[in-house]
C-alpha cells in the first residue's frame, strides 16, 4: 500500500520522494544526479501510478515539452530540454502537470496551451494509456493535447491521432505541488490484540459543510481537484474585512458588525480558528492527521437545513434537504477516489467508506479510515410540520429510509434544530436559541411550545431576552413577535409522534443507529423506551445534545456515548458547566458491566459549535511536541503553508489537532491521564460492538 508517512514544509516530501523512488525502481530507471535518460515508462505501467510522479513529456514526433517564454511548446530537441512535472492527481485517472517554476500546463478554453501559476480547472487533464504512450485530454472540454511542428495545441477528440499521443520519461527535479502537511511519522496500527480495534472513534462530524445552506455559506472545502490552493483559498464573499459574512460573525462573536482577515492558503492568520464556525476545518489531509494520531472511526453526518438555506441571500444547490443529502453523500465518495488517487489507485487510499461493521473491522485490519455515514436534518423525507400537520407518511418515510440506506447512511438524528412531524427538538439557548426558534416558527408555523419539566431530565434552558439579537427580529412577518415563556425548567411539549414511532421500529428493522441527540427529552425518553422494549443496542448520544440521565439507559442497553469534543478542563459555554474531562468521569461512572466499554467524542466539526479552546494553564504546563500517540506515532506540529498549528495556543483550530486535543487529555486528566486515554482507544471497539449487535 502506497502511504505517506511525513511531509516537510510546503511540500508533499518524503511520501513523494518514497513514491518516486519506487516507481522508478520498478520500471528499471535509476535516478541520477543531472539528466536522466530518455527512458519512458515501462510497458504496463498504469495511469494511477503516474500520481506525484516527475517526468518530462514527449510527443509522438519526437519532441519534448519544454518551457517558452510565458508558455510551453514541444521545442525541445533532447531530454536535456525538457521542462519536468509534478504529476499531481487532482481525481482518479486525471492530474495537473506542475512545472518547475511552479506554473502549470494549462488550456485557454479553445485551442491554445499556456502556463499559469493559478490552479483551475483548465489545468485539469485525463490522461489514459496507450500502449507505451499516454493520451492527455482537457478534462473540461474533451479536446485532446497534441504535439506538431513545435506546437503545442489541442484537437477535437480523434482529430489528429498521430500527434496526440505522448511518452513520459521520468525525471529527477520536479517542484513540489503545495500541499497540507502531515507531520506525522509512523505507520497507523493495524487491529489490536485478540482481534480488538484499538484506537479513536468521533461519532458526529461534518466533513461536506461546503455543500451546507445552498453552498455558499461556508468558506473552503475539504478538498479539491486543483489542490489545497483552490480547496482553502480566500473567502470572497466575507471581503472586505469580513463584515459580509453576517452568520459568521453572529454565530462566532456574537457581533454581526464583527470584522476578521478572509485570507486562507497560505498565510491564513485569522482561520482556521477554534472559534470560527463558517471555514473549512476537515480538509482532508487535516483528516488524515487525526487517522494518523489514532483516529479509527469517522462519522461523517451529512447535514442540511432548508429554512436557513432559503433564508441565506445566495446559493448555488438546491434547499430541499434530501437533495442536499445525496450532494453530499456524492462528495464523500468524491474525497474516497481523491485520496485513492494520491495513493495509487482505487482502494489504495486510507480514506474507506463503510456500510457494516464487517467492513469497518476490515478496514481497521488494512490500518485505515472507516468512514461511516450518518445524517443529521431537520425535515427528513420531507417530513415537516405545517400548523401543526404532517407534511408525510408512512409511505414517505419507508421509501426515505430505503433511500437512505441505499447511499451508505446507517446512523441517523431524528429531530434536529426544529420540531417536525417526527417529534419535538430540544431547545437551544441564549442567542442561538432565539434565532433557532424563530427558525422553527418559519419552517413549521409556530413557535416552539414548552411545559413544566415532570422528571429528572430537562431540555436547555429557553431563550428568554432577545438582547443582541433583534436584527434577527426583522425576518419574521409584520405583527409576529417571540413568545415569552416561564422561568424554570421547561421541556418541549412535543414527544414522539406516531410518524416518530414508525421511523425508529423501520430504523430498527434495518439494524441502523438511532441517535437521540437533539430529541426532546419526551422524544428522547419515549424512543428510549421502545428500545428497552425491544432490547435494541443500536443507540447512541453522538455529542452530548441529550440530557445525561439518559446515558445510564443507552448503557443498559448495550449503546454507545460520546462526549462533544469541547473545552478540556472548563466550560465552553455551551454543553455543560464542566469540561470534557469531568463529563468523561460522570459518564463512566454510568457504564454497565454487561458490555464493553469505550469512549468517544462528537467533534461537531465544520457544524454551528467551536472547537477546543486551549487548555486554561496551557502556558506554563503545555503539550510538549514533538510527543508520542498511544499507538506509537510520533506528532509534530502541524503545518499548512506559512501557518503552524499548536493546541496549547490554537486549541482545535482544525481536525489536524484533534490528535493532540487527546494527547493533552493525559496531563488534563492528572492521575486518571492513563485511564481517559485507555477509554478513548476502546473507543472504536465499543461502537463497533454495539453496531454487530444492532445488525442482528
Amino acid at each position: 500500500m502506497l502511504r505517506s508517512v511525513t511531509r516537510s514544509r510546503g511540500r508533499l516530501g518524503v511520501a513523494v520522494a518514497l513514491l518516486t523512488a519506487s516507481l522508478l525502481s520498478a520500471i528499471g530507471v535509476v535516478a541520477t544526479t543531472g539528466v536522466s535518460s530518455a527512458t519512458p515508462v515501462a510497458p504496463g505501467t498504469t495511469v494511477y501510478q503516474l500520481a506525484n510522479g516527475c517526468y518530462a513529456l514527449q510527443g509522438a514526433d519526437g519532441a519534448f515539452v519544454n518551457r517558452d517564454g510565458s508558455g510551453y511548446r514541444s521545442g525541445g530537441t533532447t531530454v536535456d530540454d525538457a521542462e519536468s512535472f509534478r504529476l499531481h492527481a487532482a481525481q482518479l485517472g486525471r492530474f495537473m502537470f506542475y512545472g518547475t517554476d511552479g506554473s502549470m500546463l494549462a488550456h485557454d478554453g479553445a485551442g491554445g496551451v499556456v502556463a499559469t501559476p493559478i490552479a483551475t480547472p483548465s489545468t485539469d487533464w485525463t490522461v489514459m494509456s496507450s500502449g507505451e504512450k499516454f493520451v492527455l485530454t482537457a478534462t473540461t472540454n474533451g479536446r485532446t493535447l497534441v504535439s506538431h511542428d513545435s506546437t503545442l495545441s489541442l484537437a477535437e477528440p480523434g482529430g489528429a491521432p498521430e500527434a496526440a499521443s505522448f511518452a513520459l520519461i521520468p525525471r529527477t527535479g520536479c517542484a513540489d505541488f503545495p500541499e497540507a502537511e502531515v507531520n506525522a511519522t509512523g505507520t497507523p496500527s493495524e487491529i489490536g490484540p485478540g482481534g480488538e480495534v484499538t484506537g479513536f472513534i468521533d461519532t458526529h462530524v461534518h466533513m461536506n459543510a461546503s455543500e451546507f445552506m445552498g453552498g455558499n455559506l461556508h468558506c473552503g472545502k475539504p478538498f479539491d481537484p486543483q489542490g489545497v490552493t483552490a480547496a482553502l483559498v480566500d473567502c470572497p464573499d466575507h471581503q472586505p474585512n469580513g463584515m459580509p459574512a453576517l452568520l459568521e460573525n453572529v454565530l462566532s462573536f456574537g457581533d454581526p458588525f464583527a470584522t476578521h482577515n478572509t485570507a486562507g492558503w497560505p498565510t491564513f492568520p485569522d482561520w482556521p480558528a477554534h472559534d470560527s464556525l463558517t471555514h473549512e476545518q476537515t480538509y482532508y489531509t487535516w483528516v488524515e492527521r487525526a487517522w494518523r494520531g489514532g483516529l479509527r472511526i469517522f462519522t461523517n453526518l451529512l447535514v442540511a437545513n432548508r429554512v436557513l438555506c432559503e433564508l441565506y441571500p445566495t446559493k448555488r444547490n438546491p434547499c430541499d434537504e434530501m437533495e442536499t443529502i445525496r450532494i453530499q453523500a456524492k462528495q464523500t465518495h468524491e474525497i474516497q477516489d481523491y485520496v485513492d488517487a494520491q495513493y495509487g489507485g482505487p482502494g489504495r487510499g486510507w480514506f474507506r467508506i463503510v456500510s457494516s461493521p464487517a467492513e469497518a473491522r476490515q478496514v481497521a485490519a488494512d490500518g485505515k479510515l472507516a468512514v461511516t455515514l450518518g445524517i443529521e436534518v431537520s425535515e427528513p423525507f420531507g417530513c415537516t410540520l405545517r400548523n401543526d400537520v404532517p407534511q408525510c407518511t408512512t409511505e414517505d418515510i419507508d421509501r426515505g429510509l430505503d433511500e437512505l440506506y441505499d447511499l451508505g447512511v446507517r446512523q441517523m438524528i431524528v429531530t434536529h434544530k426544529f420540531d417536525n412531524a417526527l417529534g419535538g427538538t430540544r431547545f437551544d439557548g441564549g442567542i442561538t436559541g432565539v434565532a433557532v426558534n424563530i427558525g422553527n416558527y418559519l419552517g413549521t408555523g409556530e413557535f416552539w411550545q414548552s411545559e413544566p419539566c415532570t422528571g429528572v431530565a430537562e431540555d436547555n434552558e429557553l431563550p428568554t431576552k432577545v438582547d443582541g439579537a433583534q436584527n434577527l427580529l426583522a425576518v419574521l412577518p409584520p405583527g409576529v413577535t417571540l413568545p415569552v415563556y416561564p422561568a424554570g425548567a421547561q421541556c418541549n411539549s412535543r414527544g414522539l409522534s406516531a410518524l416518530g414511532e414508525h421511523t425508529i421500529r423501520g430504523l430498527m428493522d434495518r439494524g441502523m443507529i438511532i441517535d437521540i441527540d437533539h430529541m426532546s427529552v419526551k422524544a428522547a425518553d419515549a424512543t428510549l423506551g421502545i428500545l428497552e422494549t425491544a432490547q435494541y443496542s443500536g443507540v447512541v448520544s453522538s455529542h452530548s445534545w441529550s440530557d445525561e440521565s439518559f446515558y445510564r439507559r443507552i448503557y443498559a442497553l448495550g449503546g454507545f456515548v460520546a462526549l462533544y469534543a469541547g473545552t478540556l478542563d472548563a466550560s465552553d459555554g455551551k454543553h455543560g458547566e464542566t469540561g470534557f474531562i469531568d463529563q468523561w468521569r460522570e459518564a463512566r461512572e454510568m457504564r454497565s458491566e454487561n458490555y464493553y466499554f469505550g469512549f468517544g467524542y462528537g467533534a461537531d466539526t465544520n457544524g454551528f459549535g467551536p472547537q477546543a479552546a486551549p487548555r486554561s494553564d496551557a502556558d506554563v504546563n503545555p503539550l510538549q511536541y514533538p510527543y508520542t500517540a498511544f499507538d506509537g506515532t510520533v506528532m509534530d506540529k502541524q503545518r499548512a503553508g506559512d501557518r503552524v498549528f499548536d493546541v496549547n495556543v490554537d486549541g482545535v483550530a482544525q481536525y489536524g489537532m484533534i490528535p493532540d486535543w487527546i494527547a493533552d487529555m493525559r496531563i488534563a486528566a492528572g492521575p486518571d491521564g492513563d485511564q481517559i486515554i485507555d477509554d478513548m482507544s476502546r473507543g472504536a471497539e465499543a461502537y463497533l460492538q454495539m453496531w454487530e449487535r444492532a445488525r442482528k
